[in-house]
């Protein structure tokens, strides 16, 4: 019986090997977020650390797990087709270099990859289509998206040379729903370096190849939207208030993306995620909020998504869409009116911070929603 024989795949034992397989390098932090506990998790990491199955690396105050040879070589006896991708080559994820960009890179992919997994979304390559497949592939049947799957930066570098003109770019991977496509970043707990030009390339090259060549049944231009996932919320307000630093190498909402989520990097952003990739529930929500509002005012010069009775705008904010939410709080502004921001209770404090007394904030219950919708 082999080490691995004895780690049952359905185990947080070998999920943990798992995810620091396709990251290269796991975050120390990340672990109570994969097995629920900071106790558990310690004893894991000794267990798995004394059978010579993983190791820390430790440098210029960044701490990581890596996976040793032996680790790779039973997993990819065990699961070739999942694991081969990132553990063969000369690949980021298989050979791990020591520069600090290039681990904090890996850190951030791997946090966004870890909310990814905990909301549900397929993250390894045997449970999804393989939409970034290189040129001159044949595919043996039409390519669908059913279930919400992530694509890291790594594997959207099988396009090869397209991939080229998007250097620089800060996105961390792709998030594809059933409705929608988001172009994903992770600020984690820092406002990460932005240049507009590549992430505008970027779009163009997601709406070129997925929307146009290759799922053009299912993704429109008018699909493609951004997500940022972050540390907390705090760090919402500050990419909301954002001008980029001196030289505006920073972060900036620079009209981008019309449609551009923040989520956080916890459960609470966990379960925003999973109810963005369930059309169903996410469409239960809505109709639930539209109780005693009135749909919509297309005319009104203000963004709204409702109405109250007095004729005022209403905006369902749950999602923390940072540009629906600046221009909403800009026109009350400029009209000098008064409207209705709905978010869940856990972002009312920076939401209110960010748009002042002309907003009325209401709010749903974090922990009730996810025993009604996700128990």
């Amino acid at each position: 019986m082999t080490v691995i024989d004895a780690i049952e795949k359905d185990t947080q034992a070998y999920l943990l090997l798992s995810l620091i397989a396709v990251s290269g390098e796991l975050p120390a932090s990340q672990i109570p977020r994969l097995v629920g506990s900071v106790s558990y998790g310690e004893k894991l990491f000794t267990s798995l650390r004394d059978k010579k199955l993983i190791r820390t690396f430790y440098k210029d105050k960044l701490r990581g797990h890596r996976l040793t040879a032996k680790a790779k070589e039973l997993l990819l006896a065990e699961e070739k087709e999942r694991f081969a991708f990132f553990l063969t080559g000369n690949t980021d994820t298989n050979i791990v270099r020591s520069e600090v960009p290039r681990r904090l890179r890996l850190h951030r992919v791997a946090e966004a990859t870890v909310t990814m997994r905990n909301a549900g979304v397929s993250i390894f390559r045997d449970e999804k289509p393989d939409v970034f497949y290189p040129e001159g592939t044949i595919l043996s049947e039409p390519l669908t998206i059913e279930k919400a799957a992530f694509y890291n930066s790594r594997e959207i570098k099988e396009l090869g040379d397209e991939v080229v003109k998007v250097r620089g770019a800060r996105t961390v991977g792709i998030l594809l729903t059933a409705r929608d496509l988001y172009v994903t970043y992770n600020t984690a707990d820092a406002l990460m370096k932005w240049e507009y030009k590549s992430e505008m390339r970027t779009k163009a090259l997601v709406k070129q190849v997925l929307c146009y060549q290759r799922l053009p049944n299912q993704y429109h231009a008018e699909n493609v939207k951004g997500l940022v996932l972050g540390e907390s919320m705090e760090m919402a307000y500050q990419l909301l208030t954002s001008t980029g630093g001196t030289r505006r190498s920073y972060f900036v909402l620079d009209g981008n993306y019309d449609s551009f989520l923040f989520l956080t990097n916890d459960h609470a952003g966990e379960v925003l995620l999973r109810l963005l990739c369930d059309s169903e529930k996410h469409d239960e929500l809505h109709q639930m909020l539209m109780g005693g509002l009135y749909p919509p005012h297309t005319a009104m010069l203000i963004e709204n998504d409702a109405v109250d009775e007095q004729g005022n705008p209403v905006l369902f904010a749950y999602f923390c869409d940072m540009p629906r939410i600046t221009r909403f709080s800009a026109a009350l502004n400029l009209q000098g009116k008064t409207g209705t921001l709905i978010c869940f209770d856990f972002q009312k404090e920076v939401l209110q911070r960010f748009c002042g007394t002309q907003i009325q904030i209401q709010t749903i219950d974090l922990n009730k929603f996810e025993r009604r919708f996700f128990p």
